[in-house]
């Protein structure tokens, strides 16, 4: 562990930052994983590699231990209003100190609510953490977490983030946010057998969205594992909110376009029959009686069109290519 190695040989930590509560409590805002390092290493909650041998801190001589126990650590504690601790916050950021926009919140709406919060969405010890991080993406110890709790009951509230933290900054109970996170976890977990490409998602918007729609389940995953293997889509992480909304949206795939190669050969082709059958190279324009049934298209003029829509099973393949004026492949549309 780098922390307790650079203790031993005597190297600083880091200025370490705490934001001071109106109670008087503080709270750190960055330097967390530095003191949970600290703290977990001199009550043997794990062991470092020291002279080639993993030690607990209990198996260190004396003299070691008290060099770890008698470290010093530079502090800069926080305090004043908060438009000063805002203040505060855009001036340390300037001269380089990483503190991300919920860190800056949590110093910001100080008090009961953060502390609650903190313990169970920024505790890396807590067990559903390996649960949630299939759902969401970020670092526990930055707060990311908490970030997204915050972030989808505000959103089903019609708060900001900022909004919903002042609001309940002196309750002592989180239980409305920790139950909302918990509804949203167990509803995607309990549609979906996979959670491929799925951390990070707006899952709260997707529940407020559809968490009372009624779904085969047996179905929809049937979908998913579909969807999934196909390299004709390009946003995988899409697939489950195209499939909730009803696959109704395709363009949420970005499914993949024909390449240039296959557009020329499908060009090449068409063009060589219409000029022998004297009719045009567009097969829409050849079956109708305009003036364009005989015109023959550059392939500039042209666009590539799944034969079979990609929505309805056609593949993004030469065989089910076919080249189509701009006009008529944009009056197709997905039929």
């Amino acid at each position: 562990m780098a922390v307790i190695d650079s203790l031993l040989k005597g190297y600083p930590l880091g200025l370490i930052y705490f934001n001071q509560t109106p109670s008087g409590q503080l709270e750190v805002l960055d330097g967390q994983q530095r003191i949970t390092s600290f703290g977990r290493f001199v009550t043997d909650k794990f062991a470092i590699l020291h002279n080639g041998r993993e030690t607990y801190f209990s198996g260190l001589d004396d003299v070691l231990k008290e060099k770890i126990l008698k470290s010093r650590l530079v502090v800069f504690v926080c305090k004043g209003t908060e438009p000063e601790i805002k203040e505060w916050f855009e001036t340390i950021n300037i001269v380089g100190v990483p503190l991300n926009s919920q860190e800056r919140r949590n110093a910001v709406h100080s008090g009961p609510f953060v502390t609650a919060a903190k313990a169970v969405f920024s505790n890396s010890q807590n067990a559903a953490i390996q649960k949630w991080s299939h759902y969401v993406r970020g670092d526990v110890k930055r707060q990311q977490y908490l970030e997204c709790a915050l972030d989808w009951i505000s959103r089903a509230k019609g708060k900001t983030i900022d909004a919903y933290m002042s609001q309940h900054r002196f309750d002592t109970s989180i239980s409305e946010l920790e139950n909302y996170f918990n509804s949203v976890i167990d509803w995607v977990s309990g549609l979906f057998d996979t959670t491929e490409s799925m951390a990070g998602l707006e899952w709260g918007r997707l529940y407020e969205l559809y968490h009372t729609t009624p779904y085969d389940r047996a179905v929809l995953n049937a979908h998913v594992a579909e969807l999934l293997q196909d390299e004709s889509i390009g946003k995988r992480a899409n697939i489950y909110e195209y499939l909730l909304g009803g696959e109704q949206h395709p363009e949420l795939l970005e499914v993949r376009i024909f390449e240039e190669s296959t557009k020329k050969t499908v060009y090449n082709r068409q063009t060589e029959q219409a000029r022998a059958n004297g009719t045009s190279n567009c097969p829409l324009c050849a079956i109708g009686t305009g003036n364009n049934r005989t015109r023959i298209y550059k392939l500039s003029e042209m666009d590539a069109d799944h034969v079979t829509a990609w929505s309805k099973g056609g593949a993004t393949s030469i065989d089910n290519c076919q080249m189509l004026c701009k006009t008529h492949n944009r009056a197709k549309g997905n039929k």
